[in-house]
């Protein structure tokens, strides 16, 4: 659905050299990942002998039973379309190697060999087994079947999943082999394991998946046995992991004492179309690798994932001062050096009491105390028009007198009507003449005083107005550095709250973080905002993921659609979120000329707009295929 896929990571209640009972709880936990609509469930290391059978795997008896335990378990799934990965000790010409083995339907679509045998302090695993890391694209007989057998083995099915296969040590090596198995297309990693327990050492194997699958670009499913293994000399915990691009989705309770799953929803088709939009993916060197079709797997009802609303704005709490801190950093250190080349010690910023330059306000003072300049040589200009209400004037000035910042007001009531007058416009009608004279008027006084100051003009619009185009051509569209261009609406209202550490701005940054967003271009009634850009626009928080999506992995209209419904549940209807997602896709492609010509800023998260840097679209482009693809 939507190029997720469904995996899990089973931990099986482990009987110590006696793979008839083992086969029994693996066989139980493969019924219950298919009831739970699961594509692929990956088990621990030698899954069926156990991995602490040690020298009885050198035990005809032992290879024996087993085997007839994987005859039982593939019996038993010919009707289970959910791919299982099992381990066991495979018997090849008078070699023994430490394997998994791909089965579905009850049959074996191939066996991976371990490459790397841990033979130090308390692993010995070169007594029993040798390494496999030169098999590759050869054969190998299994209970009379044909199978094949190799480390480069790679399974795809007929849509967006390819998976390949490590064992335990595999990952910790140098250079593991998933590197190799990811360069060669794969998009999702299983890893059967037998970890033991030290102190701290979860913490470890947790970190070394998550950024192995960040490396790779793909998802990677761990499952380490656990209990039942003996403790003879060592405990194994049982560790069962899923991540995905760097972060760790679903993670186990280690220490349990029965049989259980982890199951988590991956995506990938994200991470295919990562691939080409981020990273050196395609400089990675390919080699021959034999692929394998898989069949059907079970296809998912319901996406069960947590999707984040505001995919800017960090999930955790506790990670907003750092994240906070380093966004602020970006920015006031993009000044900095932005104004000592240029040799100017002034900045010139339009106030207007709102979000956008309220926080250029901020860094830009920040960035003044930084370097022990004089914060009066900040010049904040107030430019009420027809528009602007008592409090957001009155919210500007209060700001700026706490900052210290020199304040200027230039009221452009007359200059616009002198403007409307000089291009033959009815004051009366309000048309986007009548917006766009006053944005520009504001520009042109901002731009004067620079001049006039031997300043720098700091733009305020964000990284979501930029988007939608939501500025005026050569008006607030412009600036001498644009100093919040890396930032969209719903992260920008997040590093303000910030700024309330201070506390002698802190009901001032309150008031503006619930004063409505406005242009205030159009008269207001009663000295109250009637002009509201989510009135018009629709919600910033729906631009903001509609904008993180399309642009970071080129996601589909539909699965955006899809996705925030997930993500704002009863938020919004799928009504609204269609016709805002269509408008925000109109305004995207219509309005990439002013992007074409936008001025200098810092990229800040892992989007930018900058036709300099992360965006590159011509000016022309039609959007018919988009929105057709939507619907009606």
């Amino acid at each position: 659905m939507y190029g997720y896929y469904r995996v899990a990571s089973a931990l099986n209640q482990t009987t110590v050299a006696n793979p008839q009972k083992n086969a029994k709880e693996v066989l139980d936990l493969i019924n219950q990942a298919y009831r739970k609509e699961v594509g692929v469930v990956v088990f621990g290391e030698l899954t069926l002998s156990s991995y602490t059978a040690s020298d009885l795997l050198l035990n005809q008896t032992l290879m024996d039973a087993q085997n007839d335990a994987l005859a039982y378990i593939l019996e038993e799934t010919k009707d289970i379309s959910t791919i299982a990965i099992i381990g066991l000790a495979l018997l090849e010409s008078d070699r023994l190697y430490n394997c998994a083995v791909v089965i579905q339907n009850g049959k074996m679509l191939g066996i991976i060999p371990k490459s790397y045998l841990p033979n130090k302090k308390e692993f010995y695993e070169k007594r029993q087994f040798v390494s496999g890391r030169d098999i590759v694209r050869t054969y190998t007989e299994v209970l009379g079947i044909e199978v094949a057998f190799g480390v480069d083995l790679l399974f795809v099915d007929n849509s967006n999943m390819t998976f390949g296969i490590e064992i335990c040590e595999d990952l910790w090596a140098v250079t593991p082999p998933s590197n190799n198995i990811a360069n060669n297309g794969a998009n999702l990693l299983f890893n059967l394991s037998a970890s033991n327990e030290l102190i701290g050492k979860h913490q470890y194997r947790e970190e070394l998946v998550r950024t192995q699958s960040a490396r790779c670009m793909s998802a990677y499913v761990y499952s380490s046995a656990g209990v039942g293994e003996s403790t003879t000399d060592t405990v194994f915990g049982g560790h069962c992991i899923i991540s995905e691009y760097g972060s760790t989705i679903a993670q186990n309770e280690r220490f349990l004492l029965g049989s259980s799953l982890i199951i988590a929803d991956v995506d990938l088709e994200r991470l295919r179309w990562l691939r080409l939009n981020e990273s050196s993916y395609g400089d990675g060197r390919r080699k021959k690798t034999k692929s394998i079709k898989v069949g059907k797997i079970p296809q998912i009802s319901k996406i069960d994932r947590f999707i984040n609303p505001t995919p800017f704005v960090p999930s955790r709490y506790a990670d907003k001062k750092h994240h906070c801190e380093e966004i602020v950093m970006i920015q006031t250190h993009a000044l900095i050096k932005r104004m000592t080349h240029a040799h100017i010690s002034k900045a010139v910023i339009g106030i207007s009491g709102g979000l956008d330059s309220t926080l250029a306000l901020l860094s830009t003072h920040k960035a003044f105390e930084m370097m022990g300049w004089n914060v009066s040589d900040i010049i904040a200009i107030t430019m009420p028009g027809f528009g602007t209400t008592s409090r957001t004037k009155s919210n500007a000035i209060e700001l700026c007198d706490a900052l210290g910042v020199t304040l200027k007001t230039v009221d452009i009531t007359e200059l616009s009507l002198q403007k409307f007058e000089a291009i033959e416009h009815d004051k009366d009608q309000h048309c986007i003449t009548y917006e766009n004279v006053q944005a520009r008027t504001r520009t042109s006084i901002l731009m004067n005083i620079a001049n006039k100051e031997g300043g720098l003009v700091i733009g305020t619009g964000d990284l979501s107005e930029i988007a939608l185009g939501w500025n005026t051509y050569n008006g607030d569209h412009m600036s001498m550095y644009a100093l919040n261009c890396g930032i969209p609406k719903t992260l920008i209202q997040y590093v303000i709250e910030y700024f309330k550490s201070n506390r002698d701005i802190a009901h001032i940054i309150d008031d503006i973080l619930d004063t409505p967003i406005s242009p205030e271009l159009l008269p207001h009634k009663e000295d109250e905002i009637t002009q509201k850009t989510e009135d018009i626009l629709g919600s910033y928080q729906l631009h903001d993921f509609f904008l993180y999506h399309f642009i970071k992995y080129g996601a589909k209209p539909t699965k955006i659609r899809h996705l925030a419904q997930i993500a704002f549940g009863d938020e919004y209807t799928k009504e609204t979120i269609t016709k805002t997602l269509k408008l925000f896709l109109r305004r995207f492609f219509t309005q990439q000329f002013k992007r074409s010509c936008m001025p200098d800023g810092p990229k800040v998260g892992t989007i930018s707009l900058s036709p300099r840097a992360d965006w590159k679209m011509a000016s022309d482009a039609d959007v018919e295929v988009w929105i057709d693809e939507l619907g009606e």
